[in-house]
């Protein structure tokens, strides 16, 4: 059965608080990764630099880097599937070239087993 929150032209967005400051419309996919084109909206400027030095990270291979750059990323924003429902867990990384890449999981990481 497909899923069809990556569908091509689904929807998910981003948020900031009760803010969306970010619309991704699914390209494709290369299970487990979605695919998308990012429409900036209001309020996501703020968060442009973090992304950045994300793709700079994993650019440098520099995986400490990388990882507080997730870990910002999940302090601050959240995610929502094209239906509205909360993304439980997410690793987004949103490009310079206004695409992005994420992946997600149903519910959230339990981090007392890692």
């Amino acid at each position: 059965m497909a899923d069809s929150n990556v569908n091509t032209d689904a929807v998910w967005r981003l948020h900031h608080g009760d803010q969306e400051i970010a619309r991704l419309t699914v390209t494709g996919a290369d299970m487990p990764w979605t695919h998308a084109d990012v429409e900036a909206l209001p309020g996501f400027e703020e968060f442009r630099p973090i992304f950045s030095e994300q793709e700079r990270a994993a650019d440098e291979e520099d995986w400490e880097r990388l990882d507080g750059c997730y870990e910002e990323i999940r302090r601050a924003l959240t995610m929502t599937f094209p239906d509205g429902s909360p993304v439980a867990e997410f690793m987004l990384h949103i490009h310079d070239d206004g695409t992005a890449g994420w992946r997600w999981h149903d519910e959230p990481f339990d981090e007392t087993n890692c």
